[in-house]
This record gives structure tokens, C-alpha cells and sequence, in this order.
């Protein structure tokens, strides 16, 4: 036989063979977001377009989600391997759910703040927070805002608040249409939202919540023990590639928003954009984020925070800081990724 087709087929068989230990060298991970496909995404469908999750040997899809509470649950399932949730919604699954055979751990500190905030036309009279008492208020049952309000009321003297719950989509609509006094949400959500309404930015009122007493964590990357345990390394590739993501972002969040407008057809581009700079510059490049470390936590801050949820949402057991909380994946790459002073 021809000499070459010995070497053509040599050739061939070691490109297969590479390729084939390529493949099983690549770790799939399923991962699933807090919300919708909108601008805080992009802090994850950005390493993913860019290729970075690909480059760290990683396989990593991403969902779009329903709410914090979902997010927890699914990685808990074990449907999702990793997953971005609000770190009070995790305590709370921590600590009603104790006898549950996988409880998902916050492994990196994504938004330094809560991003609740109770919101009012300034028509209405509301610019302080002492201004909510006997005031009606609206939101989802299961809004973050919500949920801490009663620690936003304490620290505020607001008394004799009443409830009305709706659909998300509504929120917005109920309060331009006076049905409700003022509403709870995340402040880079429901701002926009106004303003995609016809409200202008002005004519809003805006308490955030850690400008007003209330020092809560907000969204964190969690994970299952399973994995964690079983493919470390994996984990720290996916913080390591996440981060370098996330100063892509934060450089630069409008080419940034490229890669969730390839996930959802139907955005405005320029709203989602807005909307992703709001995010950083309240609950991700805060003083808190740039003192503590990005992806990092204060210890004795987290236990605050612990003591708060177990109190304020009357959890069946007391959580524990300690079971909800393991820093030792977060990568030496975290610490490039707020924008020097």
C-alpha cells in the first residue's frame, strides 16, 4: 500500500484520539439564573459566548429562571449543578429544610447588596420611609423585598403597613394605576419597568434598603455539596471563568449585553444595558464589595444577615452561617474584577 495512506490514516487516528480525550476531559454543567434573560444575565451569558467557560474545559448551559426561590430548589434537585440565588432565599431553604439530603451552598458573592428597595411615585407624598406607615403596599408573595420588609420597617420605625400580592408583570402596572401606594423590588427591575410604563426616573421615589439600615447580602453563586466534593476543580474553573467574565462586564457592559440579546431576540438592547450598569453600580461595584473583596463575605456581617432570616422569616430551625457559606473555590481572578479606584 501507498506510504501516505499509512500516514493519512495514523494522522487520522491520533486527531480522533485527541479529540475524543478532549470531550471526556470536558465537564457539562447546567446552571441556572435567578431570572429572566435580561441585563444582570449578561454576568453569565458573556463567559459563556466568549468561550471562557469552553477554555476551562467546562460544558456550561444557561437557563433563564423564575425567582430565587427556584433557583434554590433546582440545585437542590439536582436538576442544575450551580445556580445564581439570593442568599437569603437559600437560608431559608437551609433552615425549613433541614432534614433535606442536599442543601446547596453559596460559594461566591455576586451582588455585595441587596438589590430591594421599596419604590413610590413622588406624587404620592412617599420620600422617606417614614412616610410608608399605614401606607398599602404591593408586591409578589415571594419578592425578596417583600420578605425583608419587616426588617426595612424596624429599622425605619414604619408601622401598620398592609399587604397586596399580585403577579410580577403587575406590580408596576398597580402602582402607576394608584392601586397601591408604593411597591417592593429590586431596584434595577422595577425602576425600569416604570419607565418602560411612560414613568419617568424622576418621579420616583427610591429607598434601597441598604442605604436605609438593612446590611443584607443579595444573589451568590450556589452549588450542590455533590459537586463540589466530586470535581472541585471544575468549580474553581467555573468561579475562575466567571470572573474573568465579570471584568469583561463591568469594562464594558454594553457589548457586554450582545450575548443575552443572543439569548432573547426581544430585548432592548439599550434598556438592558441601563439596566445591567444600574446593577453594578448599586449591588455589585458598592463600598462594601470593594472593602470586603469581590466573591467575598465579612464573617461576622454573614452571621448578622443569618440571625435576621431566621427571625424575620420565622424559619423552623435557626440558620447556621456556617452550612451556607464556603469561600474556598473562589479563584485568585476575583480580585481583578472591580475597576480600581
Amino acid at each position: 500500500m501507498d506510504k501516505r495512506f499509512f500516514i493519512k490514516t495514523a494522522l487520522l487516528m491520533v486527531t480522533a484520539t485527541s479529540w475524543g480525550l478532549a470531550q471526556a476531559q470536558t465537564t457539562p454543567i447546567k446552571f441556572q439564573l435567578d431570572w429572566r434573560f435580561e441585563g444582570p444575565a449578561a454576568f453569565f451569558t458573556h463567559p459563556a459566548a466568549k468561550g471562557y467557560f469552553k477554555e476551562a474545559g467546562l460544558d456550561v448551559s444557561v437557563d433563564a429562571g423564575n425567582g430565587s426561590g427556584g433557583a434554590v430548589t433546582r440545585v437542590a434537585s439536582g436538576s442544575y449543578d450551580i445556580g445564581f440565588a439570593d442568599l437569603a432565599a437559600l437560608m431559608e431553604f437551609h433552615a425549613n429544610n433541614p432534614d433535606a439530603p442536599t442543601k446547596p451552598v453559596a460559594i461566591m458573592m455576586v451582588y455585595n447588596n441587596t438589590p430591594a428597595s421599596v419604590m413610590a411615585l413622588k406624587k404620592s407624598g412617599i420620600t422617606t420611609p417614614a412616610d410608608l406607615s399605614g401606607k398599602k403596599l404591593g408586591a409578589p408573595v415571594f419578592d425578596a423585598g417583600r420578605r425583608a420588609f419587616p426588617l426595612f420597617a424596624q429599622a425605619n420605625g414604619i408601622t401598620n403597613v398592609s399587604w397586596t400580592s399580585m403577579d410580577p408583570p403587575l406590580r408596576e402596572t398597580m402602582l402607576i394605576r394608584g392601586d397601591i401606594d408604593a411597591i417592593t423590588g429590586f431596584t434595577f427591575t422595577s425602576l425600569l419597568n416604570l419607565e418602560t410604563r411612560g414613568v419617568k426616573a424622576a418621579d420616583v421615589t427610591v429607598l434601597p434598603y441598604p442605604d436605609y439600615g438593612v446590611k443584607l447580602y443579595g444573589n451568590a453563586i450556589i452549588a450542590t455539596p455533590k459537586l463540589l466534593a466530586e470535581k472541585p476543580e471544575a468549580v474553581k474553573a467555573f468561579l475562575a471563568a466567571f470572573a474573568k467574565g465579570a471584568k469583561d462586564v463591568m469594562a464594558d457592559p454594553a457589548t457586554a449585553i450582545e450575548s443575552v440579546k443572543a439569548r432573547d431576540g426581544l430585548i432592548n438592547s439599550e434598556l438592558e444595558t441601563r439596566r445591567l450598569q444600574l446593577a453594578i453600580n448599586t449591588v455589585v461595584n458598592t463600598d462594601d464589595a470593594r472593602r470586603e473583596g469581590f466573591g467575598q463575605i465579612d464573617a461576622a456581617r454573614l452571621a448578622l444577615m443569618a440571625e435576621q432570616v431566621s427571625t424575620t422569616f420565622e424559619t423552623k430551625t435557626p440558620v447556621d452561617p456556617a452550612v451556607v457559606w464556603d469561600g474556598s473555590f473562589l479563584p485568585a481572578e476575583a480580585a481583578d474584577v472591580l475597576p480600581k479606584p
